[in-house]
């Protein structure tokens, strides 16, 4: 029997990703990474200017256990490598009539904002967390690393699905409970936070608030690109190789689909398998597009439902406005389920918006320099594929009139600002390759979830496994991380593999871990 390491190719460094590649060279395979960018992270990406430091993508950590799981594989803590800071409150939510809203942990706290603004909605409340952790327990301890490839995967856990009716939408559970329309809106927007319409979005989903309220709201210190490099140097130090500016440009499968051939940065390399974190669309239309199954597969995405894509305005300010607004901001605008229509349903840019801020000097000063204010805000909009804009010549005027509706939370905040940056649904196609600018894939329906969302192992191409937002569970840190833990389940089953097996020691001796 033949002892030479098995090897393997994960193309893209995202969260999914660089998990998949992390436990992969802790079962011992032989590992590369593939990234088409000059950073890992995907859409982790990190931008710097003048002092300030902009985290590109998610900035909302929950469940770290996740992560940390991914250390103890090793034997290491995360800890030794990365800092998470607390951040309190979770959400502060402003609606245009000027209401304000701390979204927190704290029960107590929660009931009594609930109470001010119906005291007939506290009972309602206090039942919506006892259904959010039953969905929890089913949904996420149950299901979130769990692949589903075979119908009756599916089929096992129909009756917990039909018992917390997972047929019923976000917005609809909690209007069950709540009568109060923004405390309705408060409960519901966290849909958003993965690419889903809260009146579209299964109500699996209310998981997210008690998952939030279980461990917490994080961020890393020194931005979530620090989780990112975190993530890169435990990968390392099991002795894998990470490969930046090496576009993936297409996979051929060699031997009767036993080996596939990996074209990227003028080189190619052949491996025994390859787990894809690139955008679920482009991984079948371009980089495995020789394959008239994979183009079978990319037509039938098209015909799938997909998330919203954002409007992302990056900007540094000369100072922080930390009396005014939280590190996770959440400004809704006059219109909800009508702008919710438009955004997923419309053909054209909306008038109004809602908008997300993020302020990390808030919890992290060292995001920008001595007295400054780092921030990025993002709308979201119709992908490219409802509404034909044409981003290159409204993205100023768009940054413009957010950084007005800003100035209701920011006072003067135009006078302030000394840098900024933006990212259109055009960068998320043209740059993500990204399938009609989605900014988080195949939209979380419960028609286009579990067993009826792409699966983690391709049913046609042998060797080839799936993670990240298009895969199970969907998108959201927690989500792709899960993602790659059920895909390295199928891969353990497909090749003997004993997650885990590989000391981190043995593998890198000599290595450091200190962050």
């Amino acid at each position: 029997m033949s002892t030479t390491p098995k090897q393997a190719a994960v193309i893209g460094s995202g969260f999914g990703g660089l998990a998949a590649a992390i436990r992969l060279q802790a079962s011992g395979v032989q590992t590369t990474v593939y990234e088409a960018r000059d950073q890992p992270g995907g859409r982790a990406y990190v931008y710097r200017d003048q002092g300030f430091v902009f985290d590109a993508g998610p900035t909302v950590i929950t469940a770290p256990q996740c992560l940390e799981e991914l250390f103890t594989l090793a034997g290491r803590q995360m800890s030794d490598y990365v800092e998470l800071l607390p951040v309190n409150p979770f959400y502060r939510l402003i609606w245009d009539d000027g209401d304000q809203f701390d979204y927190v942990g704290d029960s107590e706290h929660m009931i009594e904002q609930i109470r001010q603004r119906n005291p007939d909605d506290v009972p309602g409340y206090l039942e919506f967390v006892d259904y959010a952790k039953a969905v929890f327990d089913e949904g996420y301890d149950g299901l979130a690393d769990a692949p589903f490839l075979r119908f009756r995967d599916m089929v096992r856990v129909a009756p917990q699905l039909m018992r917390l009716r997972a047929d019923r939408s976000v917005f609809k559970t909690v209007a069950r409970y709540i009568e109060n329309d923004h405390v309705r809106q408060a409960l519901s927007f966290h849909s958003l936070l993965v690419g889903g319409n809260p009146f579209e979005t299964s109500a699996i989903y209310t998981l997210i608030h008690y998952l939030e309220r279980k461990w917490g709201v994080f961020f890393p210190r020194g931005g979530t690109g620090a989780l990112v490099r975190a993530l890169v140097r435990l990968f390392e130090d099991l002795g894998g190789e990470i490969r930046l500016e090496a576009p993936v440009t297409g996979v051929a499968l060699e031997d009767g689909g036993r080996t596939h051939r990996v074209r990227a940065a003028d080189r190619e390399d052949t491996y025994d398998f390859v787990v894809s974190n690139a955008d679920i669309h482009h991984t079948y239309k371009h980089i495995y597009g020789r394959d008239t199954r994979a183009r079978r597969t990319a037509r039938k995405l098209e015909r799938c439902d997909w998330s919203m894509s954002l409007f992302v305005l990056y900007f540094g300010c000369d100072r922080t406005y930390n009396e005014s607004v939280a590190h996770h901001t959440v400004i809704f605008g006059p219109r909800y389920k009508g702008l919710l229509d438009d955004i997923f349903h419309g053909d054209h840019l909306p008038d109004d918006f809602s908008l997300y801020l993020h302020a990390p000097t808030v919890t992290d000063p060292g995001m920008a320099p001595e007295g400054c204010g780092a921030f990025y805000v993002l709308s979201p909009v119709p992908h490219l594929g409802l509404a034909d804009v044409d981003w290159n010549v409204e993205a100023p005027r768009y940054a413009e009139r957010i950084l007005t509706a800003l100035e209701d939370q920011m006072p003067d905040l135009r006078q302030h600002v000394v840098t900024k940056r933006w990212f259109t649904p055009f960068d998320f196609r043209d740059t993500l390759n990204a399938w009609q600018g989605s900014a988080f894939s195949v939209a979380p329906k419960l028609t286009q979830s579990a067993w009826f969302r792409p699966h983690n192992k391709d049913d046609h191409i042998p060797g080839l496994y799936l993670v990240g937002a298009g895969t199970h569970p969907g998108a959201g840190v927690p989500g792709v991380v899960n993602s790659a833990k059920a895909t390295l389940r199928v891969i353990a089953a497909d090749h003997g593999l004993v997650q885990g097996s590989t000391p981190l020691a043995a593998a890198s001796p000599g290595r450091g871990a200190a962050a």
